[in-house]
Parts: structure tokens; sequence; C-alpha cells
């Protein structure tokens, strides 16, 4: 009776010991998924949304993230896509020097800015904008 007291015993100690050290290997092991940030995975979807406004000429990376989040804050404050857009009331249309954009291409532009910005307001801007045909 001893024996398999002690085995037993014996048994879930090694258990517990393997339990401890499997936790310390798989944290060990586990790799910490790098984040990115909102300008990248914006910038990483208008690389791959290849505006053709721009086959000419077109905004400077840094000039181009000076949009998205000025964007989510006028469409916060209650402002429509087509408020965000019309430049002579948003002043927000993504133009620059010497660069533009066609306005299917910046609807475009402003989706993919509520999605890497502020993806809570991204199903209202695509609902806008498809209601107006333009998008």
């Amino acid at each position: 009776m001893r024996t398999r007291t002690t085995a037993a015993a014996a048994a879930a100690i090694l258990l517990a010991l393997t339990g401890c050290s499997s936790n310390t290997d798989t944290t060990a092991k586990a790799k910490a998924t790098p984040t990115i940030s909102k300008g990248d995975a914006f910038l990483t979807a208008v690389d791959k949304a290849d505006i053709a406004s721009w086959a000419s000429a077109g905004p400077e990376d840094a000039e181009l993230l000076d949009y998205p989040q000025r964007w989510c804050d006028s469409l916060s404050e209650g402002h429509s896509a087509e408020h965000v857009l019309t430049a002579d009331q948003g002043l927000l249309y993504p133009y620059g020097d010497g660069w533009g954009t066609k306005r299917a291409e910046a609807n475009q532009l402003l989706v993919l800015g509520t999605k890497s910005y502020c993806p809570e307001l991204t199903d209202q801007v695509t609902a806008e904008l498809r209601a107006t045909g333009e998008y």
C-alpha cells in the first residue's frame, strides 16, 4: 500500500514539475507579435491601392500621413465623408504642391485612412460613399 502512495505522490510531483517546466518553456518560446503603427498600416494599404492619380507625381509619406487622423477627427465631430473631402468645407482633400488625387481615389484613401486610424467609423464612411454612388 505504501508503495502505491509513494508512487502516486512521485507521479504528482513529477507532473507538477513537468507542468511548471512546460509553462516556462512555452513562455520563453513565445515571441512578441510586432505591432504595426497606424501610419505604417495606412501607407502599406495605400501602396497596395496603387493610386493612378499619383503616377507622375504624388505625395511624400509624411505629407500623406497628415490626412488620416484629421479625417478621423472631423468624422468623429459628426461631419460626413462628403464634408471631409470637399475642399471648400473640410479642407482635407488629399492634394498638394505638384500632385492631386481624383475624387474616386480620394474616396478610397478616406476609407483606407479610417480602416487604419478609426476603424469604428469605416462602415459609416463606406455607407455614405456608396449612397452617393461614389464608392
